[in-house]
């Protein structure tokens, strides 16, 4: 059987406030990811999500279990992982252009000009060939986050995690950023983890859907979303398998809500 991509056994993670209590964020949160394979995580609010991929990725170390990159333990973010982050204005640099900023991506023992090439290159894939001398700032929010993926694919990762990577942008364009990942996904060979709040996208995009538990949070169910693919935004959403899946899923996060402030009985 094929070394997972990424592994992470008993994850838990204990956050010092400034008045210097230690908070519970995460207890025990296992998951294996298998190659080209798409988790999303997803949580009631405060759950833990972000702070479980930081734990994940090596931004973060856990303060107890172990966490695994192709059968390696991680330490420090490695090669062959990228991140996209929420925040696409914030992880730009606004002095450099998109090319700039994408090439950062690369490798740094690769020569200037095949940075500069592979640049081009993912930025194509992500529809903005042509504009590698422009700005962050002479963008839309959209675009912004498409230079943030471009950056992010510049490497050829392994594993591609994604923290609410679509949750600024509105609607339409959230959709139209959703179908270009699942499109640059199925032309590659990475596998990707992503946290979510829209349970909606978490199944359209995913092969399984993780949901934790509230603070401090374990997995409390684990759905298999058994789609077709190749998906669609009209035909998949409105399908009566989806309808049921995302109802299954909400349930589950509406619960561990419920459960958190106290309006369920824990179960025994």
């Amino acid at each position: 059987m094929p070394e997972p991509v990424l592994k992470l056994d008993h994850i838990a993670v204990n956050l010092r406030s400034a008045d210097g209590a230690l908070h519970e964020i995460t207890r025990d949160v296992s998951l294996s990811l298998a190659e080209r394979e798409i988790v999303s995580i997803v949580g009631p609010s405060g759950s833990g999500k972000t702070t479980l991929l930081r734990a994940a990725s090596g931004l973060r170390e856990p303060s107890g279990g172990t966490a695994s990159f192709c059968g390696k333990p991680i330490a420090g973010v490695p090669e062959g992982l990228s991140i996209v982050f929420q925040e696409y204005n914030k992880s730009l640099f606004p002095w450099l252009t998109i090319g700039k900023n994408v090439a950062m991506g690369a490798a740094k023992s690769m020569a200037k000009k095949e940075r500069q090439q592979r640049a081009e290159e993912a930025l194509a894939r992500v529809g903005l060939e042509g504009l590698s001398s422009r700005y962050p700032w002479e963008l839309s929010g959209g675009m912004q986050q498409r230079t943030a993926l471009a950056r992010a694919m510049v490497s050829q990762p392994r594993l591609l995690m994604m923290d609410e990577p679509f949750a600024s942008v509105d609607a339409l364009t959230r959709s139209h950023l959703e179908d270009m990942v699942l499109d640059i996904w199925s032309q590659s060979n990475f596998a990707i983890l992503m946290v979510t709040h829209d349970v909606g996208e978490a199944v359209y995009l995913s092969d399984r859907v993780l949901v934790l538990s509230a603070r401090p949070s374990a997995v409390l169910a684990e759905i298999r979303v058994d789609l077709p693919r190749p998906r669609t935004q009209l035909e998949t959403r409105s399908s009566k398998e989806f309808v049921e899946l995302q109802a299954q899923v909400l349930e589950r996060v509406e619960h561990a809500g419920r459960r958190a402030v106290g309006l369920v009985a824990d179960e025994a």
